[in-house]
């Protein structure tokens, strides 16, 4: 199985307890945790699928993703040490991922596009007011944007020949 598919696969558990996270407040920390987890194992996986890309880029994106994990983490657990969204550090991440995307040659540039979207979408949570006015619309964008990346890495992957190329050039 392909770095790509795996990284899609565990996207789909990633996705499942994230959702029933947002849907399902009692069970909240158990299924934070779950997601958390499993979005750094995703954040891991996405670093070194997209280093050959911009090694500089995939490295930041995977510094700020795992901020956002933890703190996720830590808001669950009511000791986060700043106020914000961890949705708002996904909206970073997103945007990352949609350069690198856009700019590798292995996936499609219209994926990189959607999940530029999409983390301008996760961006609302930034500012508090607007993200409860924009409820529950500003979650879409992010939504389908990832879940696009996650079908296309799981169904399609990506082009093995064009990213081994890319990451020849950049070692």
């Amino acid at each position: 199985m392909s770095l790509a598919r795996i990284a899609g696969a565990v996207y789909v558990v990633t996705f499942v307890a994230g959702t029933m996270a947002l849907l399902t407040p009692t069970g909240r920390p158990f299924t934070n945790q779950i997601a958390a987890a499993s979005y750094i194992v995703v954040t891991i996986l996405f670093y070194f699928l997209f280093k050959p890309a911009n090694p500089t880029v995939s490295l930041i994106a995977a510094i700020v993703s795992l901020t956002g994990c933890v703190m996720g983490l830590l808001a669950g657990l009511r000791m986060s040490p700043i106020e914000i969204n961890p949705l708002a550090f996904f909206g970073v991440y997103c945007l990352l991922l949609g350069y690198l995307v856009y700019t590798s040659t292995y996936l499609p540039q219209w994926l990189g596009f959607l999940m530029i979207f999409g983390g301008a979408g996760w961006l609302t949570f930034a500012i508090p007011s607007v993200a409860r006015a924009l409820q529950p619309y500003n979650f879409g964008p992010g939504i389908v944007a990832e879940g696009v990346l996650t079908l296309w890495l799981l169904i399609a992957g990506v082009n093995e020949q064009r990213r081994n190329a890319m990451a020849a050039r950049t070692r």
